[in-house]
């Protein structure tokens, strides 16, 4: 077995739910579910999990019944996040929790939504789907009597704000460290620290990269499906061409749906593993006794190999210029802005025209006296 691997007991620095530092609004502990699960639980049944079904993040919804929506993804994410999780005796509740909460504040109409909306927003700070994630679970969610929001544990609310990676300090990416952190993230900060300088647990980085791996086969999956592109194109491209070289050579007279699936499915399980070894490779390094010592680590723990980092950017990089840029696509992201925008600015000029309860809830926040200190 690989250094840093487990056979499936938790290891040392994995999060443990004895060593949780709770919720903000104290709660009896659960008889039969650990705060993870409970966690995972209050996502699964949240009304903006459920509205994940009809955002889509390429596709708009009623383009086919095949396509990925950000629910299925979310699924995918989190099979794929607790197989690996499992794999290095993590904690699978927790990572599992953060790959079903990671997309909760998307838009409709994927990217195209979400540029539409920031640039109708830039007079209020503009939109950030990563912040209006944790503005649903700490703010908009309104499920229970003795709080808004979920109320979720402190190691779940650090793993979505730190999805991306440490907010503020020395090992924030560049373009992070250029700009200031989220209006509603720092204003939860200063009630509860979140330790934003440091990296998120083991557990919160493999459900970011789980996402990753994803992404990048479901959009392969996807695009071939609605034929912006062919099996034939990606043959000379990095990571995915060798897979399809190889399925093409050992089956030939396979039908074409049969070898996409094949396809990604051995591709998935090329990243898992690799991702997988490098992991190893860190952990050994590293030698963490506590999850302390991998929010304190230099780099991440979890990550991919250069050589599939590689591999993985040039993969994406045809993907942006055959899929994400195809005329079929620009087409349908162009009328989704126009909706966006023009619902954002008709809510605007007249929100008596919203439902009951978000009119209210505009109205107490436009109004200082009604929404407190």
């Amino acid at each position: 077995m690989a250094a840093g691997l487990s056979s499936g007991n938790k290891t040392a620095f994995a999060q443990c739910p004895d060593d949780s530092q709770g919720r903000l609004h104290t709660e009896p502990e659960s008889p039969t579910r650990s705060p993870y699960q409970r966690d995972r639980d209050r996502i699964v049944h949240s009304a903006a999990f459920r509205r994940l079904q009809y955002k889509t993040q390429v596709f708009v919804y009623h383009e086919g019944d095949y396509y990925r929506t950000r629910l299925t993804h979310s699924i995918e994410v989190a099979q794929i996040a607790r197989s690996i999780s499992r794999r290095l005796g993590l904690n699978e509740d927790l990572a599992e929790g953060l790959a079903l909460a990671h997309d909760l504040g998307h838009t409709c109409f994927g990217h195209a939504g979400e540029d539409a909306l920031c640039k109708a927003m830039e007079d209020y700070g503009g939109f950030d789907h990563n912040e209006q994630t944790f503005r649903i679970v700490t703010l908009l969610e309104r499920r229970y009597a003795a709080f808004d929001g979920l109320n979720l544990t402190w190691e779940t609310l650090e793993g979505l704000v730190k999805h991306n990676g440490p907010l503020t300090g020395a090992r924030a990416i560049e373009s992070r460290a250029k700009t200031k952190v989220p209006n509603t993230i720092a204003a939860f900060d200063r009630r509860w620290p979140l330790a934003l300088e440091g990296y998120a647990s083991a557990e919160a980085q493999v459900a970011a990269l789980s996402d990753d791996i994803a992404y990048t086969n479901h959009d392969i999956d996807d695009g071939l499906r609605a034929g912006l592109f062919q099996v034939q194109d990606l043959l000379d491209v990095p990571l995915a061409g060798p897979v399809f070289h190889e399925i093409l050579k050992s089956h030939p007279n396979l039908e074409m749906q049969r070898v996409i699936h094949e396809s990604v499915r051995r591709l998935i399980d090329k990243m898992v593993n690799d991702l997988l070894a490098e992991t190893g490779r860190r952990l050994a390094e590293l030698s963490p006794k506590t999850v302390e010592d991998i929010r304190k680590a230099p780099d991440p723990v979890v990550s991919f190999s250069e050589d599939m980092r590689r591999g993985e950017k040039e993969l994406r990089r045809f993907l942006f210029q055959r899929m994400y840029r195809h005329y079929k696509v620009n087409r349908m992201t162009a009328k989704a802005r126009e909706v966006v925008k023009d619902v954002f600015h008709h809510y605007m000029a007249e929100p008596t025209c919203l439902p009951d309860d978000w009119r209210e809830r505009a109205e107490a926040m436009d109004n200082p006296a009604t929404t407190g200190p």
